[in-house]
C-alpha cells in the first residue's frame, strides 16, 4: 500500500493513478485524512494494489482455518489479474472436502472477505496441495476427448457440471479448435459446458 497527499482527494487520486499507470476508476483507495480550513486544504489517501489484496487473502485464510484447529502454509502469485493462493497443511483432504466442496466454499468466503475489505471484486483462486491443478488436467483431457468425438459425429455434447474456474479452463483449452464452439449453460451448481459442432 502507498500513501499519496495533495490539496484535495481528487488531486491525490489523479497523482496516484498517474504514478501507478492505472485509470482513476480502477484505483482502490481509502481516504486517510482530509482537512479543509479557511487557509489550508490537505488530503491523504491510502492506495491498495493487488499485492495487498493477495496478502489479505492469505491472512484471512490463516485466521479462518486456524478456527478449525488446522495450521496451514500459504503462498500467492498474481497472474492475469487473478490472485492464486496455494494452501498446504497436514489435513489437506479436510480442506478440499468431498468433490472439492469445502475448497469451493473457502474460495467464495475469501472472495467475499477481500471484496468487503477493498470494496472491489477480485478474481481469487485457491488450491490445496495441487488438487486444482490435477482437476484442471482431468477436465481438459475429458473436454478434448469429447471435442474430438463431436468433430467426428457432428453431434454436440454436454459435460458434467463444473465450477466457474474449471469451465474457464475448458473454454480456453478448446477455443483454438476448428469447427468447435463451447458455451456455458444452466444455473448455479448445475452450470455446465456444452461442446457443439459448427461449420
Amino acid at each position: 500500500m502507498k500513501e499519496y497527499s495533495a490539496k484535495t482527494v481528487e488531486e491525490a487520486v489523479a497523482q496516484a493513478a498517474a504514478e501507478l499507470g492505472v485509470e482513476e476508476r480502477h484505483l482502490v483507495f481509502e481516504v486517510k485524512e482530509e482537512k479543509k480550513s479557511l487557509f489550508r486544504k490537505a488530503a491523504t489517501i491510502i492506495v491498495y494494489e493487488e499485492g495487498d489484496a493477495a496478502a489479505y487473502a492469505e491472512s484471512y485464510l490463516h485466521d479462518a482455518i486456524a478456527a478449525l484447529g488446522i495450521e496451514i502454509q500459504t503462498s500467492s502469485v498474481i497472474e492475469d489479474s487473478i490472485i492464486k493462493v496455494t494452501i498446504d497443511s497436514e489435513r489437506n483432504p479436510v480442506l478440499i472436502g468431498r468433490g472439492g466442496k469445502t475448497l469451493q466454499a473457502l474460495n467464495e468466503l475469501t472472495k467475499l472477505a477481500v471484496g468487503n475489505k477493498f470494496k472491489r471484486r477480485y478474481r481469487i483462486l485457491l488450491d490445496v496441495g495441487g488438487y486444482k491443478e490435477e482437476k484442471y488436467e482431468k477436465v481438459v483431457s475429458i473436454a478434448k476427448r469429447e471435442a474430438s468425438r463431436v468433430l467426428r459425429s457432428k453431434i454436440g455434447v454436454q459435460l458434467d457440471p463444473m465450477t466457474p474456474d474449471e469451465r474457464r479452463m475448458v473454454h480456453n483449452a478448446l477455443s483454438g479448435m476448428e469447427h468447435i464452439k463451447t458455451e456455458s449453460v444452466g444455473e448455479g451448481s448445475e452450470r455446465a459446458v456444452t461442446i457443439n459442432y459448427i461449420d
